[in-house]
């Protein structure tokens, strides 16, 4: 009873906070009506409410009144959740073969995360997807802002759904946000120890791909070559000689360091780092169609335009509650956020974090229970560097390094750290790239399924 008394406290204190909901139930290019729950809003945050946030909201398909709840964040920054619905672990697929018209064809995603897990998606920071600000100054942007923001999205989205605040809670993303989740688990756990209502229930996190160290990350793509057999070994022995393990520097002093590194970059840069088995986009457009232009190659981006022309289309921003006159363009990946390696900042955005690994060593004295997997064909953020962090940990190994299984056949690696009440499960996806749901969606699923469900993988 006092906990309610609290919850009904925090919504009049909220209740200037703009709450706009709605459900769903068809959308143009998928026939009929969904055979799900989905719900689509805004949620004001920052000074003045100035930031709206869009969301997608998925009811679980199982059991949504006690299935967990994820917070899912798409990378970038500046990748819209739209593009983790489409690709990676969303309901839907585009059905390429049947998109012909002004409107992509949809089909349902067999291997949804919605299968065993109610999913919040977000589009975040603002500019990304259809969130945005209501005055220019609060487009710009940070790691720590946008981490404060999405925690306080989340407050308030679970004030506006308090039935799910019982509900086993993870906060999940992918790529850029290994910057982004830390910081929001961080700041969970200090509400909780602080006795902030409401009382979360939270249990863990789960990164996939994760960019975590701004330098380690990028640092280890070398090693990742050499191990995936794109260098020599007198070539790998030598850079790591003349360069002393830094291969991120240009070296102006160092002759030989230099040499090597230039030989290293003509082996390597021709290989697509997203997927190091998939071809690089071609500069010469095709045209298909539905009129998207397309390079004569198919590559990986040719399914990212479809994205574009559903999203754009005018039916579809209706048939989500888009608000008019908010979204100039939908992209997939908003430029102007999007973080390249080694950059500072762009007009708006300034990646003021350089390495989360300090929060993730804090939260293995915490009740936690934390899965980072990682695509063994990306070579954007290698499997190495995330491994090297997790053993700089120092968390006492529970099982050793083994493989996986997924309808019998390996589909990756996987090892198990404990300390009291925190627990770590690392895997590799075998074959997956950059990241690893859009590549292998049926062993994601099968991952997530067992790890939530408390089962070995």
């Amino acid at each position: 009873m006092a906990s309610t008394l609290k919850i009904l406290v925090l919504l009049l204190l909220f209740s200037a906070t703009t709450f706009s909901h709605t459900v769903i139930d068809t959308l143009p290019g998928f026939p009929g009506k969904l055979p799900f729950k989905l719900q689509t809003g805004y949620i004001g945050v920052g000074q003045f409410q100035e930031v709206q946030l869009f969301y997608y909201f998925i009811e679980s398909e199982k059991s949504p009144e006690s299935d967990p709840l994820l917070l899912w964040l798409t990378g970038g920054p500046g990748c819209s959740a739209l593009s983790g619905i489409l690709y990676e672990i969303g309901p839907f697929n585009i059905n390429y073969a049947n998109s012909t018209g002004e409107i992509p064809t949809l089909e349902l995603n067999q291997y949804a995360w919605a299968k065993v897990a109610n999913i919040i998606y977000l589009d975040q920071p603002a500019g990304t997807g259809f969130s945005y600000a209501k005055t220019p100054e609060a487009y710009m942007s940070n790691d720590t802002l946008s981490a404060q923001l999405a925690y306080d999205f989340l407050i308030q989205w679970l004030l506006d759904h308090p039935k799910f605040l019982g509900n086993p809670l993870y906060i999940a993303g992918e790529s850029y946000t290994g910057i982004i989740v830390p910081q929001i688990v961080r700041k969970i756990y200090d509400g909780l120890e602080s006795g902030i209502e409401p009382r979360l229930n939270m249990k863990g996190y789960v990164e996939g791909n994760p960019i975590t160290d701004k330098y380690a990350d990028p640092n280890s793509v070398f090693e990742y070559a050499y191990r995936m057999g794109l260098l020599s070994d007198n070539l790998y022995k030598s850079t790591k000689k003349s360069c002393k393990g830094d291969y991120m520097d240009k070296h102006p002093e160092n002759a030989i360091c230099q040499y090597d590194l230039q030989r290293v970059s003509e082996c390597t840069e021709r290989i697509n780092p997203w997927q190091i088995l998939e071809p690089i986009c071609s500069e010469e457009n095709g045209e298909n169609p539905t009129g998207i232009l397309l390079p004569q190659h198919w590559c990986r981006d040719d399914n990212y335009l479809y994205s574009e022309v559903w999203a754009q289309n005018k039916f579809v921003q209706k048939a989500l509650r888009v608000r008019e006159d908010t979204v100039r363009e939908w992209v997939r990946c908003n430029e102007s956020l999007m973080y390249d390696f080694g950059m500072e900042r762009t007009e708006v955005y300034v990646y003021n974090v350089q390495s989360t690994v300090d929060y993730h060593r804090s939260f293995t004295n915490k009740s936690c229970r934390v899965l980072i997997y990682s695509g063994d064909h990306d070579m954007v953020v290698p499997h190495v560097s995330t491994e090297e962090w997790i053993e700089s940990l120092k968390v006492e190994v529970e099982d050793e390094w083994r493989p996986w299984f997924v309808e019998d056949q390996v589909a990756g690696y996987t090892m198990k750290y404990s300390k009291n009440e925190y627990e770590l499960t690392y895997a590799t996806v075998k074959g997956a790239g950059h990241t690893a749901p859009e590549y292998k969606p049926q062993q994601c699923l099968s991952m997530l399924q067992r790890w939530l469900s408390n089962y070995p993988l």
